[in-house]
């Protein structure tokens, strides 16, 4: 059995940093409190020239809901086609309805300007309602994949909704648990039968800063990759 390593990124050094640790794929961010966010040109252009391995820059307008006006979807679709003009692999991304249902029409509007780029349907998937039939509706949209902490905040909560996803998929699209993935239960999602995994592997590092102006009253950290964590799952999953 070969297994993904996919790892969500949110800065060129955790990107540099998650390809030379042995991430087999990279989610492009930006902003990780608000779960990402689409990434600027200059990020894009420097990843795309510095990295080899597959790179989906999530196309995401804002935090938030994945409920999405006609002027930010517009934003999405330009965004979706620099990307596919970049020349990446894929891209992420992700609408709902307000009752909670897959934004179909607007989903495969969207692959198909993309294609022949890999579309991951990312966590809006979790804050969708009917998961099962949910999963219906983005395979008829033409998705590659469905990344899903099993509509709980932590994927090691959820492995009996993940085992249902990954049986009722089939061959037709991948599921990709991912949120709280980490070396200490990536065994136990194996056994759910997922075949990729996602996770930031990230920690908090201090502001490098040699000056800090006390009456600001604040913590200046920075979110980067933790590369030994990278390398252990890298392990199991290759054992």
């Amino acid at each position: 059995m070969s297994y993904l390593l996919e790892i969500a990124v949110f800065n060129i050094q955790s990107a540099l940093l998650a390809a030379h640790a042995g991430a087999d794929r990279l989610e492009l961010c930006e902003n990780p409190y608000d779960g990402g966010t689409t990434p600027s040109y200059g990020f894009l252009k420097t990843v795309k020239e510095k990295i080899s391995i597959p790179v989906f820059p999530i196309i995401r307008p804002r935090g938030g809901d994945f409920i999405y006006s006609d002027e930010e979807f517009e934003v999405m679709k330009e965004d979706l086609l620099l990307c596919k003009e970049m020349g990446f692999q894929g891209a992420v991304l992700g609408l709902l309805q307000k009752d909670g249902s897959i934004d179909a029409e607007r989903t495969k509007r969207l692959v198909d300007a993309a294609y022949p780029l890999e579309i991951t349907f990312h966590r809006a998937f979790d804050r969708a309602k009917n998961p099962l039939e949910s999963l219906e509706k983005i395979v008829d949209c033409g998705c590659s994949r469905i990344l899903t902490s099993g509509q709980k905040p932590n994927v090691g909560d959820a492995l009996d909704l993940i085992k249902k996803l990954i049986e009722q998929a089939g061959e037709r699209i991948i599921i990709l648990p991912g949120s709280g993935v980490r070396s200490s239960n990536l065994e136990k999602i194996k056994e759910a039968g997922a075949t990729e995994f996602h996770s930031s592997a990230r920690k908090e590092i201090p502001s490098s800063a040699a000056f800090i102006v006390d009456s600001m009253e604040e913590i200046l950290t920075n979110t980067i990759v933790d590369v030994d964590e990278i390398k252990k799952m890298k392990t199991i999953l290759q054992s």
